[in-house]
């Protein structure tokens, strides 16, 4: 340890660990990697060109060349369009099947920087407007789109006012033919955005992995994609109705389903899906009354289906593509999601969370960062919410722990079944826990960084208490990939949380310096930190390492009379059944995620070209909505037929999996899981180590700009990653002090980066 420089990086790509991070590609395999991203850039800015120029005469022009070429195959129109604006996502999804065998487990890569250095996906721009806080990155995008629309605005506009002057019609018609035109074209535009609406949340998509940007931080390009669609698509019905009522033949037009051509009710059923789905997507609709948002976005299914109705199979192909993805994902989400899943404990803490321990397959992977969906039967069989891990993977092969803060009713009803039950039976609590993950990055980000700054609110510790467990076990094990510095900032209501800290008493780590800096409300959030023992994970630590917590409790001004005192949990076990949670969703397996992939694109390809060669071609079907209908059941049986085909075989290929793992570790899953986190009251007589470096502030917030400018004074001219889980106030207020010391700071002064890891559906 001592001869490990602070000035040199602790990720070294020389350097091998178990598990595979940080170890060295070959030649061939680091050229064949390189190949194949540089092909799917290629092919993505090709395609995303293409969509952008679409609305001028230069990509008319390309897609008329394609279609020129390719309209007499047996696919005809359709399949031309398709080629153009569908197949390349598609080819770039299989591509990342490739691209993410061929680096197998050498997905995280350090690339260390010899100077500090800014990043566009963590340099914070913008932190107080509607979007939150938004990265240069993500800015650079925002405006991308925003230029996109006004000029294809401009585009549309021109051509609307040429194609005005081939119509012979009384100047008092030129006006409403316009507006029909206009109508047109901003539909025509909302379908381009919607290329890419359902890309950000296939959860467990290859694309997201590819890319390793996690379904949380998707899920808000999805939001903003959602807006500006429906935006458009809302402009597009109302210059209609506002033309067909000029007309007068209002009521008319609503009515008409026709044969050949547009289907005006179908697209009004499905812009009325999209408004109900749209205005309860709101956030004070969203925030206030989550259910009804949540049961309201499942008319999505009727959104889609009656947009193929509404504008037939050729139109339709053109964002056929990241729906038939979003297909794949959601389907192999509701097979994963079948799988009942053992919870080998139950734990209902004294500061009014709930600590529950899954049973996991070995061959499931996930990292400290990564989430879940859980859905527990005997409360709802239709409600899935969220939670952070706050285990680590290397906490053991078997198990996974959440912890669950009671806010809600759902989480209230948990809490209370718990208590019931484990009074009546205090060693068998039964519950029926359903599970869709893990998400999350693909790679262990908080690895990339030499320091580490912590940021937690409240129940924003779960996730810190599974990075910290993450450095200790692998500073324990010898393992490379640690970050120099941490430091965690939290604070809590009441001191009754602080046993939290207490993380595992043990063995030594190679972080040097870490913060965590938490803030609560209350004081009785505090025990949380004993949730995982430190020193059983790496004894001696504290000689290895610098951990600084800094609590801040800011509705208490001092100390309760109950602080210092281990209140014991409520803890129950549950009967093991060996059901553990299913693999096929999240960081799965890369072969079969692949193989899922690419024969549900064929079987596609291959039902459709059946049913033009033996159906659509033979008897003449000519009529715009039925060959849209068609499409998309074409696209269905080919995810459920194809797709089940490898969703059994990989099904009964982890059975065999498991069944050669629980022979040669019969029994370790009852052994390992419920002890590994620990409980308050197992750990009475455990001596806490990390006191001496604890402070615990009453009746005040976190000063994040005292904060920052003390920690560059120690830390120097470096770079030091700040995560932060927590509410909106707390990531805009360390957002907002990250930009600012960044922006003024001198050459000796330390870069922060910020990165969210906070989940807000």
């Amino acid at each position: 340890m001592g001869s490990i420089s602070l000035k040199n990086p602790l990720l070294l790509n020389g350097e091998a660990e178990p598990g595979g991070y940080g170890e060295t590609p070959s030649l061939l395999k680091s050229s064949l990697k390189w190949g194949l991203k540089l092909v799917m850039w290629m092919i993505f800015i090709a395609w995303v060109a293409l969509v952008f120029l679409y609305p001028g005469e230069i990509g008319k022009q390309l897609v008329d060349q394609i279609i020129g070429a390719t309209r007499d195959s047996v696919f005809g129109i359709s399949g031309s369009l398709f080629l153009a604006f569908s197949a390349p996502i598609l080819l770039v999804a299989i591509l990342a099947v490739a691209h993410l065998i061929v680096s197998g487990e050498d997905v995280f890569e350090k690339k260390s920087l010899k100077k500090p250095g800014f990043r566009l996906w963590t340099f914070p721009v913008l932190v107080d407007g509607p979007f939150g806080v938004v990265s240069a990155a993500e800015l650079i995008g925002i405006i991308l789109f925003v230029v996109f629309v006004i000029w294809a605005m401009y585009a549309y506009t021109l051509r609307n006012l040429d194609l005005l002057t081939l119509f012979d019609v009384p100047d008092s018609d030129k006006g409403r033919l316009l507006l029909e035109f206009t109508g047109l074209r901003l539909g025509m535009l909302g379908l381009l955005c919607m290329i890419f609406l359902f890309l950000p949340v296939s959860r467990g998509s290859l694309l997201l992995r590819l890319i390793d940007i996690p379904f949380e931080h998707a899920t808000r390009y999805h939001v903003w994609l959602g807006h500006l669609t429906m935006v458009l698509f809302t402009l597009h019905g109302l210059f209609y109705v506002i033309a067909w009522a000029m007309n007068g033949t209002l009521v008319k037009e609503l009515l008409e389903w026709k044969r050949v051509g547009i289907a005006n009710l179908p697209g009004v059923i499905s812009l009325l899906a999209g408004l109900f789905m749209w205005v309860t997507s709101l956030h004070p609709v969203r925030k206030d009354y989550f259910e009804l948002f949540f049961y309201t976005h499942q008319l999505y299914v009727v959104f889609v289906v009656f947009l193929a109705l509404h504008v037939g199979d050729f139109v339709f192909s053109i964002v056929a593509g990241a729906i038939f993805i979003f297909m794949l994902d959601r389907f192999l989400r509701f097979c994963q999601s079948r799988t009942t899943v053992d919870v080998l404990s139950a734990k209902c803490l004294p500061c009014g969370t709930v600590e529950l321990v899954l049973s996991k397959p070995q061959s499931l992977r996930y990292n400290a960062l990564s989430f879940i969906f859980l859905q527990v039967r005997e409360l709802s069989w239709l409600q899935w919410h969220p939670f952070s891990v706050s285990s680590s993977p290397l906490d053991g092969e078997h198990h996974l722990a959440i912890l669950i803060k009671v806010l809600g009713k759902w989480t209230e009803r948990l809490r209370d079944s718990i208590l019931s039950m484990s009074e009546t039976e205090p060693s068998k609590v039964m519950i029926t826990a359903s599970v869709e993950g893990p998400y999350g990055h693909e790679t262990p980000y908080h690895l990339m960084y030499e320091n580490l700054i912590l940021v937690a609110g409240g129940i924003g510790i779960s996730p810190f208490l599974a990075i910290l467990s993450d450095i200790l076990h692998r500073v324990n094990d010898g393992k490379p990939c640690l970050p120099r510095r941490i430091m965690v900032v939290w604070a809590v209501k009441k001191s009754d949380e602080l046993p939290l800290h207490r993380v595992n008493d043990g063995k030594p780590c190679l972080p040097r310096r870490i913060m965590v800096v938490w803030a609560v409300k209350k004081s009785d959030e505090l025990p949380l930190l004993s949730t995982i023992d430190m020193e059983s994970i790496c004894p001696f630590f504290s000689d290895k390492i610098s951990l600084e917590i800094n609590v801040y409790v800011t509705r208490e001004s001092e100390p309760s009379l109950e602080e210092g005192q281990v209140h014991a949990a409520s803890n129950s076990s549950c009967p093991f059944s060996g059901r553990s949670m299913s693999p096929l969703v999240g960081t799965g397996n890369n072969v079969w995620s692949g193989l899922y992939v690419i024969i549900s694109t064929v079987g596609f390809i291959v039902l459709m070209a059946l049913l033009r060669i033996f159906y659509i071609i033979p008897y003449d079907v000519s009529t715009w909505w039925y060959l849209g209908l068609l499409f998309i059941l074409c696209m269905v049986a080919s995810v459920i037929i194809f797709g089940g085909i490898v969703i059994g075989l990989w099904q009964l290929w982890e059975r065999k999996v498991s069944a050669k793992v629980e022979d040669q570790y019969n029994g370790s899953i009852k052994a390992e899981s419920p002890q590994s986190n620990g409980t308050v009251a197992d750990k009475d007589s455990t001596p806490n180590n990390l006191e001496s470096s604890t402070i615990i502030q009453y009746g005040s917030r976190p000063d994040f700009k005292e904060i920052f400018a003390t920690t560059s004074r120690k830390w120097g001219n470096a770079d030091a990653g700040v995560i932060v889980c927590g509410p909106p106030t707390l990531q805009s207020s360390v957002a907002k002090e990250i930009r600012s010391h960044n922006i003024r700071r001198q050459r000796h002064d330390t870069i922060f980066h910020f990165n969210s890891h906070s989940f807000d559906l």
